[in-house]
């Protein structure tokens, strides 16, 4: 038996084009209207109820599974679900999952306006699981590091219950403690890609955010090439040594990612999809989703059922 998805909040029905869940949707009599703390089985019995569509959030989230099994798919990427897993989501990321019944673990969420409030020096991307969209959103934790990350979760549950001196900057506290002790797991597990001496990081969030604002109609390596005062050839190197990709596949990952939460989240037409990302020719779009996905849209969106 599994936790899967409906987007059934609160049990108020949200209609299929409304994909995005907001903080606001979790309240309870204990929570800041900017942040969200509970145990994962509290969770998924009453705030997640019977969820199972792909779905975003327009808040950052951070998940640690003490028990049970089964799978996780971030921006239609799967990944195993085990005890000592840590998942960390950016906001706008799609995510679904399939859980078994004798799921445990925490879970929190805050909007960065709660993180910003106490932190205006340091950027949350700053922690390598929020690099950016290339980044992997999981930490698999050995058994000495997951006592160590599930004691900070357990703490913030426990400030949170309480109505304390100080309670919000308790939280954000630990929270940012959460997020340092899983950066140092982070780095210890993946140390070449969040070695960032050589300053190519930096250029490549730049590039990324570029990406971010303009890939419906800037499609060309060399036009964000020009925007950031470079060669193509030096900003195909700095992708390259960053995570491995040409600029170029940076550009269609966007896309691609794009094109795949319009067909699920909103269910558009792949036509319509395809004009909205800058492609007159569906055809071609059509094509070049099949060469670079191994999937037509059709048989993607059957991946999800039919809605």
């Amino acid at each position: 038996m599994y936790f899967s998805d409906i987007i059934i909040i609160n049990t108020v029905y949200m209609p299929k084009k409304t994909a995005v869940l907001h903080i606001e949707q979790f309240h309870d009599s204990h929570s800041h209207e900017d942040f969200y703390v509970n145990t994962m089985q509290e969770h998924l019995q009453t705030r997640h109820k019977d969820i199972a569509l792909p779905h975003s959030h327009d808040f950052y989230l951070a998940m640690l599974f003490t028990k049970g099994n089964g799978f996780h798919e971030i921006d239609f990427t799967t990944y195993a679900v085990k005890p000592g897993t840590l998942f960390f989501l950016n906001p706008g990321q799609t995510h679904h999952w399939e859980l078994s019944e004798d799921t445990e673990g925490y879970i929190f969420f805050h909007t960065q306006e709660f993180y910003d409030l106490y932190y205006t020096h340091n950027r949350i991307n700053r922690f390598p699981f929020f690099y950016s969209m290339h980044q992997s959103p999981v930490i698999y934790c050995d058994a000495l590091a997951e006592n160590t990350i599930e004691r900070l979760f357990k703490w913030i549950l426990e400030e949170n219950s309480n109505d304390k001196l100080l309670k919000k900057e308790a939280l954000t506290s630990l929270i940012d403690l959460v997020y340092t002790e899983s950066s140092r797991i982070y780095q210890q597990q993946n140390p070449a890609i969040t070695d960032s001496h050589n300053g190519y990081y930096t250029k490549f969030r730049e590039f990324e955010a570029l990406v971010e604002r303009h890939f419906r109609e800037l499609k060309l390596p060399s036009a964000y090439a020009s925007l950031l005062a470079m060669t193509s050839r030096h900003l195909n190197r700095i992708t390259q040594s960053v995570i491995g990709k040409t600029a170029g596949d940076v550009i269609m990952d966007r896309v691609l990612l794009e094109a795949k939460k319009l067909l699920v989240l909103q269910r558009e037409s792949f036509n319509e999809i395809a004009h909205s990302l800058g492609y007159e020719d569906y055809a071609y779009f059509s094509r070049l989703f099949k060469n670079k996905t191994g999937e037509t849209p059709s048989e993607f969106l059957g991946r999800y059922g039919k809605r």
